[in-house]
């Protein structure tokens, strides 16, 4: 593509530019119409051989080559004329009084249009846009169109051009839903392969991933082995390797990870900022040591961010311990169902000024002291999640009310609150968004009236199984300016949300009898995160 000189440019301000037998406008060329300068233009080049189009970039409307630009000059025949008219209505064209004028149509965009048009479908969409023509075929092989895509194979017999043909359209993110043939065959064929999920893959062995992972990929950051319960440490240490670039390890539900596979983790993958070890039951506070660099045997991954230890019931108070003097740049980190973990523990993560999100669910021996000590150590966090914590009460809510002023997101299920304690918070947390305090039975109308009154930038709340709350209390939240009542049913019960089809004022009065929701165990809620539920 070559800019026209400047004695051929326009001199409306837009530039013409030249591809070989197209001259079109740089804005908006597929609502372009001839101009007097754009026929000056071909009627300057009429003595080339070449077949010169309008600006429409399609053949109609200003002339074919060797004819001139209008009716005036050389004769054309009426038999070529309806041809060139035929053409032109198939183009996009319309006649008006003798004169073609160019309309938009799909068939006249060009390439990187149609490109940016396909980069907003979904992926099933995409695939069905390159079938349509060969035009279309070739746009949606943009790079940009699959920008960011995920590709979902099932690795059985895979034709020979699967992998270059997503190397063609730039794919570098990969889930393997089923295996049966080698894991070496991807990275392969997809050399600079980026993300590679492998979550619910049973079959995936510690010899099938020494042979895939022989070799350095410097470009792998992201590995997904959730649910993958036959890798044990011996498929960490290969991964420590040759993957130095990780920066995100899924590890959830690999039950055979011991603390000598987090030291292995701990020595080779500096670049770590998200870690999940969700369920791995060997995990005890020695291996926390290893990951904060605190055992003189590895530096650590000190550029963890997010460390998620759900349901990793040999830790205590001691691991907490660890991870406030040695991550310091933690963001978040997940302690559910960790039974061990205590107010003592709080204690601790009420140091570290960059965590913004503490989930303690189901952590039965915290309490309202450890509230306190959140409060009173100047934890800077935006999230909590104490729900189904029996001995957080009314007390915690006085002292969260007082400290956690940056909070935007609380979750209270199922704890011993009352109105007394709403009323604490709500006069405190204006900037509160999300609120759960499903199966509070002790909630009552009052405690609405002033979540309403007061947190007026709140848009989520939970209430589900609050029996003591009526129509009128629903009614009265349902008028929050930004509360959000879009009936969403791809959301999932655990989200923070209230469903239009349970709450809305209209359908108050067809609602059945509002019951209780079981407490969800550590099994359902790593099953639901893996699944993507």
């Amino acid at each position: 593509m070559t800019e026209l000189p400047a004695a051929l440019t326009p001199s409306g301000g837009t530039t013409l530019l030249h591809r070989p037998g197209h001259f079109y406008h740089l804005h908006q060329p597929h609502l372009a119409t001839p101009t007097p300068q754009s026929q000056a233009i071909l009627q300057h080049n009429s003595g080339s051989t070449a077949p010169h189009y309008g600006t429409n970039g399609n053949g109609g409307g200003v002339g074919g080559g060797g004819g001139s630009a209008g009716g005036g000059q050389g004769g054309i025949s009426s038999r070529h004329q309806l041809h060139s008219h035929h053409q032109a209505h198939q183009r996009g064209n319309v006649a008006v009084h003798g004169q073609l004028i160019a309309s938009t149509h799909v068939s006249c965009l060009y390439p990187e249009i149609l490109a940016l048009i396909f980069s907003y479908l979904d992926v099933r969409d995409k695939g069905r846009a390159a079938q349509v023509c060969t035009a279309w075929r070739d746009a949606a092989y943009y790079r940009s169109v699959w920008r960011g895509v995920e590709a979902r194979l099932h690795l059985k017999k895979q034709p020979p051009a699967l992998f270059a043909s997503l190397v063609r359209r730039g794919v570098k993110r990969i889930q393997v839903l089923s295996l049966r043939r080698g894991l070496g065959d991807v990275l392969k064929g997809v050399p600079n392969l980026e993300a590679l999920n492998l979550s619910g893959c049973y079959n995936v062995t510690d010899t099938g991933l020494m042979n895939a992972f022989c070799q350095e990929y410097p470009a792998l950051t992201e590995l997904n082995l959730s649910l993958c319960k036959q890798v044990t440490d011996t498929s960490l240490g290969r991964i420590a390797q040759n993957l130095k670039n990780l920066e995100h390890l899924e590890l959830g539900g690999c039950c055979n990870i011991t603390n000598t596979g987090l030291l292995v983790i701990a020595w080779g993958l500096q670049k770590l900022k998200r870690l999940d070890l969700r369920s791995c039951w060997h995990v005890s506070d020695q291996g926390i040591a290893h990951l904060a660099g605190l055992s003189h045997e590895a530096e650590g991954n000190l550029a963890l961010e997010h460390l998620s230890l759900q349901d990793c019931q040999r830790l205590s108070d001691e691991a907490l311990r660890h991870v406030s003097l040695g991550l310091t740049t933690l963001k978040s980190i997940n302690l559910s169902f960790c039974v061990c973990i205590t107010d003592s523990g709080v204690k601790h993560l009420a140091r570290m000024s960059s965590l913004r999100e503490l989930n303690l669910r189901s952590c039965d021996n915290i309490s309202d002291i450890g509230m306190a000590y959140l409060a009173e150590g100047g934890s800077r966090i935006t999230s909590l999640d104490v729900s189904f914590c029996d001995k957080i009460g009314d007390q915690a809510l006085v002292h969260i009310s007082q400290g956690l002023f940056n909070l935007k997101s609380l979750s209270l299920s199922a704890c011993q609150i009352s109105d007394e304690g709403i009323c604490k918070i709500a006069k405190t947390l204006h900037d509160l968004e999300t609120l759960n305090i499903g199966q509070c039975s002790r909630l009552t109308d009052r405690g609405l009236h002033t979540i309403a009154e007061s947190m007026r930038n709140l848009k989520c709340i939970d209430l589900y199984g609050c029996t003591k709350i009526s129509t009128g209390g629903l009614e009265r939240i349902m008028k929050l300016p930004q509360l959000s009542t879009d009936d969403d049913s791809s959301r999932r019960p655990g989200d923070n949300a209230v469903f239009a089809r349970m709450f809305l004022p209209q359908a108050v009065s067809t609602l059945p009898p509002l019951g209780t929701r079981s407490r969800p165990s550590a099994f359902d809620t790593g099953v639901l995160d893996a699944v993507g539920e």
